[in-house]
Order: structure tokens, then C-alpha cells, then sequence
């Protein structure tokens, strides 16, 4: 989705209600704004990076036993 905004006195901008309601973020979310290339992305701040992260590559881990490949990382160690 693209829309096109004006920059405001104060260089401010207003996220289109479409855009922040695909996002979901609402009146006094906080986001995250970063700079990739020569561009601007904004996405939500999560409530708790933990949970955001949860599940994160768990189709690479699908099948292996975590406890045996802990023990046998923490073999390697010695």
C-alpha cells in the first residue's frame, strides 16, 4: 500500500488512518522508526521483545531435541 503525504510546519507527518490501522498501531503507541537505504520504515514497538521473538525459525528447529543438542553444545565447550 503507498500513499502519499505533506510534511507539516514542523516537520511532521500524519500516518493515513489505513496505513496505522494495518499496522495496528493507535493514538499513543509507540513505534520504531528506522533508516534502510533511502528509506523510512516505521513499525510498531512490541509490548515485549520476548514475545515478539517467540517462535522466531522454529521451522529450523522442527524435529531436533533441544535438551541433546544443548548437552552436546556445552560438551563442545570443554
Amino acid at each position: 500500500m503507498s500513499l502519499t503525504v505533506k510534511i507539516g510546519k514542523k516537520s511532521q507527518i500524519v500516518i493515513p488512518k489505513k496505513l496505522r490501522e494495518a499496522i495496528g498501531i493507535s493514538e499513543g503507541d509507540e513505534i520504531i522508526i528506522d533508516l534502510e537505504d533511502d528509506r523510512i520504515v516505521i513499525k510498531p514497538k512490541p509490548d515485549s521483545y520476548t514475545k515478539k521473538l517467540k517462535g522466531l525459525h522454529r521451522q529450523l528447529w522442527k524435529g531436533v531435541d533441544a535438551k541433546r543438542y544443548v548437552k552436546g553444545e556445552r560438551k563442545a565447550w570443554d
